[in-house]
């Protein structure tokens, strides 16, 4: 991205949800300029209170979205998982940002839903929230409370998905009863990250529509490096996840690296309606959010035709 656009004198920078962004409820606050690709509960939540924004592309990267129990507890099957407690975090301080909330909902219901099993079949128990802001290592283990609970024998299980959930499960001592990225459907694992959506303002669709599409090709020409150096990949994903690259090893997996393009399949649009209908009818959204509306394949269309002109132009070549 610095390389693109360093050459019109633009600066890229990289920047977490805070302030003034695109996720913000207010469309008067609404960062213009601003690219985001980030989970989609928020997103979600802020569209369906008017923000101006669109999806440009949905990425889907599968981050070992599994249900964690204490060794000694048997779960071989999902059917299982019937009668025992689990943990829920509360809701934060609006529903639209209580991300572990509503990930671990979602989570929950997926595992149970492939034993024939819905939430009634089990006890929701609630857990403090966790802070808004985890981009910290120690926002990060609040994220994941739960698997402390769990190892003390609060509840019996929790869900939890990424590297740092990975590492910590690891020192507690806790164990995988159910992997839900063992399952060939990917509607089992739609959820917060999966898919993720890559908004923008519409601002910038009508009146920069050029400088989305370069964003776009520079995202194809990442994924395309990303595909052949696994090793190089690594250290960034342990840097983004606040983990280390043990973590990353458990967390990513089944050659994830190869497939990190953004799209905007039918499936992909399908799975974030999905995600869409799940947060509004739990009482993570305010309304229902019109998926087809929201989303505007025209700057990834123009991206493709590019890339199709050019040649995926990778960083290197080199096979890891």
């Amino acid at each position: 991205m610095a390389e693109e656009f360093g050459r019109d004198g633009l600066t890229v920078k990289r920047v977490r949800e805070a302030g003034l962004n695109l996720v913000a409820a207010d469309p008067d606050l609404q960062a213009r300029y601003l690219f985001r690709e980030g989970g989609n509960i928020q997103a979600l939540a802020a569209r369906a209170l008017g923000a101006p924004t669109r999806v440009i592309g949905l990425t889907w990267i599968d981050e070992r979205q599994t249900i964690m129990v204490r060794p000694e507890t048997r779960v071989m099957e999902p059917a299982d998982l019937k009668g025992l407690r689990f943990a829920l975090p509360g809701f934060a301080r609006s529903h639209g940002e209580s991300i572990a909330r509503g990930m671990s909902l979602h989570g929950i219901k997926s595992a149970l839903a492939l034993g024939g099993l819905d939430l009634e079949d089990v006890q929701l128990v609630d857990v403090p929230a966790p802070p808004v802001e985890q981009s910290s290592s120690a926002g990060m283990r609040r994220l994941w409370l739960g698997l402390e609970w769990l190892a003390v024998g609060r509840v019996d299980a929790v869900y939890v998905k990424g590297a740092a959930a990975a590492e910590t499960a690891a020192r507690l001592g806790l164990s995988v009863g159910i992997d839900l990225d063992a399952y060939p459907s990917r509607l089992a694992r739609v959820n917060n990250g999966t898919p993720r959506p890559i908004t923008v303002h519409e601002h910038m669709i009508e009146h920069h529509f050029d400088l989305v599409v370069r964003f776009l090709v520079q995202s194809l020409r990442a994924a395309d490096w990303a595909s052949t150096n696994l090793a190089e990949l690594k250290p960034i994903l342990a840097q983004e996840t606040l983990s280390g690259i043990a973590g990353v090893d458990a967390a990513y997996r089944n050659d994830f690296h190869r497939s990190l393009h953004p799209d905007l399949s039918a499936d992909r649009v399908e799975m974030l309606r999905k995600q869409a209908n799940f947060l509004w009818h739990h009482g993570f959204i305010e309304t229902a959010v019109d998926i087809d509306r929201w989303v505007d394949n025209r700057p990834l269309q123009a991206a493709l035709r590019h890339r199709a002109k050019t040649g995926p132009n990778p960083l290197a070549t080199r096979e890891s």
